[in-house]
């Protein structure tokens, strides 16, 4: 889901923005531009990006190359497509999804000429860890350390990192740790880095709500509801975090098949916990995770979308703007579209991967 960290860490900076105006409205934004889209008036933009084609939603079923390889503490699978020696493209997803989100927008990028490597977040699809004592660690600086070990055994030094949920957040830290890492940044609600400390800062009740799931899973109950529900309970956020998005069982399931990874539930719970302070991590990442306590800012060229009917609690644009240094754009998209914007919107995604490359 979007992440409340972005809500309460920014409260702890002092950038004027009362905590109620993180869940204000449309007033924040400006009118919706030609094809739903809102560009920031600081956008800079350099050499005129290619148009990727239209595509209908769900024109794609699955990916034409699955793989897996050893990388880090984690076997990983994950799909490739593209030339080999194309611009490499790093697409993240977020829980609960998975690399399906990507199924019409890879093929987009590969007939744009880049390499484009989609892979499964410990705890899914075919992503195993290679010792079976590994603490099923969900804390937000692991999951980032997977991703650049996966570069590396990839041979990737650079490449444009792209995500949502989960997989935005951990795009920004590459973002900020890493910046030679990446060349340039997609990421579906801006800037969602935050800590245990600044989650304890308390949200008004509404938007707590909006948070019901993360205490549910704080308790014990939660721990076993969500491992004997793990189905119904994915396609229930689903449904709240993309109400017009009229996905079928099919493609529900297509996804729900990767939360029967035997690790899943361990590093969801985790990860929910560690958030809200009542589980620790591991002490061997506290250096990692006190500079990203800081609330540094993303100084690498930075595209970010967010789509008009998105249900998960999210931050509006305006509040997390000064968290960009570089290049920069913001989008907005109508019709509809929810949380899972790549899957929703795949041609507007896409497009924004080839337009933040022609940034540099």
């Amino acid at each position: 889901m979007s992440e409340d960290v972005l809500i309460r860490h920014l409260q702890t900076e002092t950038i004027d923005q009362p905590r109620r105006r993180f869940f204000g409205t449309a007033a924040m934004t400006v009118a919706a531009a030609q094809l739903g889209l809102i560009a920031s008036a600081a956008a800079q933009t350099g050499k005129a990006a290619s148009k990727v084609p239209a595509v209908k939603p769900g024109t794609n079923t699955s990916f034409k190359s699955l793989k897996q390889i050893n990388a880090g503490l984690l076997n990983v699978g994950y799909a490739e497509t593209g030339p080999s020696d194309g611009p490499p493209v790093v697409l993240l997803h977020g829980r609960p999804y998975d690399i399906h989100s990507y199924v019409d927008v890879a093929p987009l990028l590969e007939s744009k000429g880049y390499r484009v490597i989609v892979p499964y977040l410990r705890g899914y699809g075919t992503t195993r860890f290679l010792a079976s004592d590994t603490f099923r660690n969900g804390q937000q600086s692991v999951v980032v350390l997977d991703i650049t070990a996966l570069m590396d055994a990839l041979k990737i030094q650079k490449a444009i990192i792209a995500g949502f949920d989960w997989g935005a957040r951990t795009a920004d830290i590459v973002a900020v740790l890493w910046p030679e890492r990446c060349k340039g940044l997609v990421s579906v609600g801006g800037y969602l880095i935050g800590s245990p400390a600044a989650n304890k800062m308390p949200l008004p009740p509404k938007a707590e709500f909006a948070w019901w799931y993360q205490y549910y899973f704080a308790t014990e109950n939660g721990l076993a509801g969500y491992g004997k529900y793990t189905h119904d309970f994915a396609k229930l956020i689903w449904q709240q975090a993309s109400p017009k998005w009229n996905f079928d069982d099919a493609t529900f399931d297509r996804s729900a098949a990767a939360f029967k990874n035997p690790d899943h539930v361990a590093i969801a719970i985790h990860n929910y916990r560690w958030r809200i302070g009542i589980a620790e991590g591991e002490p061997k990442y506290d250096d990692l995770e006190k500079r990203l306590a800081k609330g540094s800012v993303i100084s690498v060229p930075t595209i970010t979308l967010e789509g008009d009917a998105n249900g998960a609690p999210h931050a509006p644009p305006a509040a997390y703007r000064g968290k960009f240094s570089g290049k920069y754009e913001h989008r907005d998209l109508t019709g509809g579209v929810g949380h899972n914007l790549p899957q929703e919107a795949p041609q507007v995604f896409a497009q924004a991967v080839v337009d933040v490359d022609s940034f540099s």
